[in-house]
């Protein structure tokens, strides 16, 4: 029994060692799933992408193999096998009580025999005193016939007593013999006999439970075994053409390339003429068709490097604001103000990649410097390159459709309910339905002229757009259809480290719309920049706009990026809190004096 109880505790360590590694095995798949409405979801339109979700159920299905081994150890072996002790215990317990009874038994019946047996023997000696002392008197001639008839009765009777015990003795002798006999080739051997078959049933038992132990692992080996093959068909299943299929119906620009540079021949003595398939003309229409985020014809920008970028986006270009009359804050009417948004073509900005220095070395300043910079998208997308702006007014519309369809639904739904409440009227008062319904209405009367706007636009596009001239995509006004299966590009989510994922982010809040790039998942969080001194302040300036930071005058705070000639410096007063002031607002000490201010 000790046995079985030890291979019980066995199982039960298995059963939850089991456990333990599921779960893990469980929080990891989860832990890699794509998010619901980010930008993950898109990522998994690709064959490769797909394969790895498989894998994750995959592993989430193989996890729940090890569930189901610990399921089966507890139903098919620990739960009866407790059971089968406890009752073990109970049968063991009532065998060494019988055979106990039958020890006390046998025990008993020989004290019996000693008991008969002293007492025949003490008749005995007694019966032979008395024949000794009739004897006696019998032979004295000086003792009365009377006292030598009391000392024969008296030796008889003692005699009588002898008799009387030695049959005794000899009864209780016989009985004791045959119970021995009984109990020590009856009693005992059968006691011993069920002893024997307990255990025998017990290794049969543990033999069975091991068995099971086995088979239970066995069953979920088949499973286990497609759940290997899935992730080697969801491998063998990757295209990698057809991934880089999808990358470009994702990412094409729609532009045309720019045409032949005509000759331009110097000899004549006439004005030269640039061609209108020219590079050149081609950007200075890139001028007046694109605001910021087109891609210019001709302009490789997606490899120009990352530094670059990030330098011309971040650091302010245009002057700071002077410096006030006097120290105090009053001294300046309306306080010093944050550099205005650029608003120069994209050609300007995206010449100025070549001579820029690096100023921005970690993501937050970057975002920062995108909303200084860059400005507010347009509403129709007229920013984005042609075929990206047909996907973002085609996913617009789409939007906007399922809207309207969820509005038409609740405007039946109140219907109903009005009429329900008309033929009812201890339901309701049907006239507390109107202010909804009048609502809804309106909302649906909003949303129409919304979708024929964009209905318009997409219209527009699709017609320049040269290879869908035969191939508009016609989106009924009510359709009601879910949106593809990619994921809104214009919607974006921040981490907790305050980096921003997705492209061509379109943040609305209120009335202000702020613009993202499409490149800047590109940029990962860095550490942020060292201090290279410190600084204190002159002034009070009121940072109003982002990328700048307010500071109020005496304070002391850490340079992280000194003056590069364009009269802003960086600074930092905690972790989460740096941005630009005016260089003259401030009076600086590199590190060498640090120790010093």
């Amino acid at each position: 029994i000790d046995i079985l109880e030890k291979y019980l505790i066995f199982v039960k360590e298995r059963t939850e060692i089991e456990l333990s590694y599921a779960k893990p095995l469980r929080n990891l798949s989860k832990k890699y799933q794509p998010k619901k409405n980010s930008k993950e979801e898109e990522e998994y339109r690709y064959t490769a992408c797909k394969a790895f979700l498989s894998t994750l159920n995959e592993m989430n299905d193989y996890a729940g193999q090890h569930e189901v081994v610990s399921e089966n150890l507890t139903s098919q072996i620990l739960a009866g096998l407790a059971r089968y002790v406890q009752e073990l215990k109970q049968e063991r317990k009532s065998h060494f009580h019988d055979g106990r009874k039958a020890q006390q038994h046998i025990e008993t019946c020989w004290k019996q025999l000693e008991s008969s047996k002293r007492r025949f023997e003490r008749d005995c000696k007694e019966a032979d005193r008395a024949q000794q002392y009739f004897e006696k008197m019998d032979a004295d001639i000086n003792v009365t016939k009377a006292d030598v008839e009391k000392a024969r009765q008296q030796a008889q009777v003692r005699h009588q007593m002898a008799e009387d015990s030695k049959a005794d003795y000899s009864s209780i002798l016989q009985k004791f013999n045959h119970e021995q006999r009984e109990y020590y080739h009856t009693h005992i051997p059968n006691i011993f006999q069920k002893i024997q078959e307990m255990e025998e049933r017990r290794i049969v038992r543990l033999g069975e439970s091991m068995k099971t132990y086995a088979e239970v692992d066995r069953q979920v080996i088949p499973i286990i075994g497609k759940c290997l093959d899935g992730i080697v068909k969801a491998a063998e299943c990757i295209d990698e053409k057809t991934d880089s299929q999808l990358v470009i119906e994702a990412y094409k620009s729609g532009f045309e390339p720019p045409g032949d540079i005509e000759f331009e021949d110097y000899t004549q003595p006439m004005k030269r003429t640039v061609s209108e398939n020219s590079l050149s003309n081609s950007r200075g229409e890139g001028k007046a068709e694109l605001k910021f985020g087109g891609k210019p014809k001709g302009k490789l920008w997606p490899f120009i490097k990352k530094n670059k970028l990030m330098s011309l986006l971040t650091s302010p270009h245009q002057p700071p604001p002077p410096p006030p009359a006097s120290a105090s804050p009053s001294a300046v009417p309306n306080g010093p103000q944050s550099p205005k948004q650029q608003k120069e073509p994209l050609s300007h900005r995206f010449n100025e990649f070549m001579t820029s220095k690096p100023k921005i070395h970690c993501f937050r300043s970057l975002k920062r410097g995108l909303s200084l910079k860059l400005g507010a998208a347009p509403e129709d997308f007229s920013n984005l390159p042609p075929e990206q702006r047909r996907k973002k007014l085609q996913q617009k519309v789409d939007e906007l459709n399922k809207e309207i369809q969820k509005e038409m639904d609740q405007r039946e739904a109140i219907t109903k309910m009005k009429d329900v409440y008309l033929k009812n009227p201890q339901m309701g008062d049907p006239a507390s339905l109107d202010h909804k319904l009048t609502e809804v209405i309106q909302n649906i009367d909003k949303l129409r002229l919304e979708a024929q706007k964009f209905e318009a636009w997409l219209a527009e596009v699709e017609g320049r757009l040269p290879a869908r001239g035969e191939q508009r995509r016609q989106s009924g006004l009510y359709d009601a259809q879910p949106a593809p299966a990619v994921n809104n590009c214009a919607q974006a989510r921040e981490s907790r480290n305050g980096q921003l994922h997705g492209g061509a982010e379109a943040r609305r809040s209120g009335g202000e719309r702020c613009w993202a790039t499409d490149f800047d998942d590109e940029f990962d969080d860095e550490e942020p920049l060292p201090a290279i001194g410190t600084c204190k302040a002159l002034y009070t300036f009121d940072g109003q706009n982002e990328g700048t930071i307010s500071v109020v005058e005496g304070e002391t705070l850490y340079v992280i990026e000194e003056d590069k000639g364009d009269g802003w410096t960086r600074i930092r007063r905690n972790e989460d809190e740096e941005g630009y002031v005016p260089t003259s607002y401030v009076e600086v000490y590199l590190d060498k004096n640090a120790k010093g201010a």
